[in-house]
C-alpha cells in the first residue's frame, strides 16, 4: 500500500512553491518510479510530467536528465516510446543547457529503441521538431539526425537529407549554426554516394554562411568530415577552407588543420 501513499505526496512536491523541493523531486524520479510500477509510472507519471513543463531551468535540466536513463520504469524498450513526447517538449524550451541535455537523454533512448519503433515514432518526433515554428525546436531537431537516420527506408533517408539540407538553409542562424554543428556526426551515418553530393553541397554552402558564428562551427568540424572523405576529396573540399579560415589566427582553426594534417598524412 505504500506506493499508492506515495503518489499524492510526489504530486504535492513537484508541484510546491520551493523550488528545492521540485528539484530533490525530480532527481528522485527513477526511485519514485520504481515504487509506483511500471504501469503507473506510462499512464500517471509521464503525463503528469508532461502537463508540468513550466518551470525553472534548473528543474527542467534535471528532469532532462532522468528521463534519458528512464526506459527500464517504463516497461522497457518496447515502451521507450511513451518517454518522446516530454523530451520533445524539454527540446523546445528557451533555455540551451535544457535542450542540449534532452536531445542528449532523446539519443541515449532512441539508440536502444526497435527499429519499428525508432522509423514510426523517433523520426516523427525529428520532423515535427524541425518543423516547428519555434527555432528552438528546429535547432534541437539537427542534433537527432544521426540517431534517425541509419534504421529507415531508403524514401525516408531521402526525406531526412532533404529536411537536413532545409535545416541548413534556415533563415535563424542559430539553426543554421546547429546544422553545422552537428554535420559531421550526421555525415558519418550517409552512405558515400550522397557524402559526396548532398553533405558536400550542405557543408559548402556553410562555409560561405553570412554569419561568422555559422562558418567558425562547420570549420571547426571539418576534421570530423574529412575523416570520411577519399584524401583527393578531402583535400580538395575541405583543406582550402580550413586555410582561408587559419588566415584569421584563430587557435580552434590552426589545431583542427592539425587534425586535418594528420588524417591526410602532411
Amino acid at each position: 500500500m505504500a506506493h499508492l501513499l506515495l503518489y499524492p505526496m510526489v504530486l504535492d512536491e513537484l508541484k510546491n512553491d520551493d523550488i528545492q523541493l521540485r528539484l530533490n523531486s525530480i532527481r528522485r524520479l527513477s526511485s519514485i518510479a520504481c515504487q509506483l510500477g511500471e504501469d503507473r509510472t506510462r499512464r500517471e507519471l509521464i503525463p503528469f510530467l508532461c502537463r508540468n513543463t513550466d518551470d525553472e531551468d534548473e528543474v527542467l535540466l534535471a528532469m532532462s536528465e532522468e528521463l534519458g536513463g528512464f526506459i527500464p520504469y517504463v516497461g522497457g524498450v518496447e515502451h521507450a516510446h511513451v518517454l518522446l513526447p516530454l523530451l520533445g517538449t524539454l527540446c523546445t524550451v528557451e533555455e540551451i543547457c535544457v535542450r542540449d541535455k534532452a536531445v542528449e537523454s532523446l539519443c541515449r533512448i532512441g539508440s536502444q529503441m526497435r527499429e519499428s519503433d525508432l522509423i514510426d515514432r523517433f523520426v516523427s518526433l525529428v520532423k515535427r521538431l524541425a518543423a516547428g515554428e519555434w527555432f528552438t525546436a528546429r535547432v534541437s531537431a539537427c542534433g537527432l539526425f544521426h540517431i534517425a537516420y541509419p534504421s529507415s527506408p531508403e524514401m525516408l533517408k531521402a526525406e531526412l537529407r532533404s529536411i537536413y539540407s532545409q535545416l541548413s538553409q534556415d533563415d535563424m542562424p542559430m539553426v543554421r549554426r546547429s546544422a553545422a554543428a552537428n554535420l559531421g556526426k550526421f555525415a558519418a551515418t550517409i552512405e558515400p554516394a550522397y557524402l559526396k553530393t548532398d553533405i558536400m553541397t550542405m557543408f559548402e554552402d556553410l562555409t560561405q554562411d553570412d554569419q561568422d558564428s555559422v562558418r567558425l562551427v562547420v570549420v571547426e568540424g571539418c576534421a570530423a568530415l574529412g575523416k570520411l572523405l577519399d584524401p583527393q576529396d578531402c583535400v580538395a573540399h575541405i583543406l582550402p577552407v580550413i586555410v582561408n579560415f587559419s588566415q584569421v589566427g584563430r587557435t580552434e582553426i590552426e589545431e583542427e588543420q592539425d587534425r586535418l594534417n594528420s588524417i591526410l598524412g602532411l
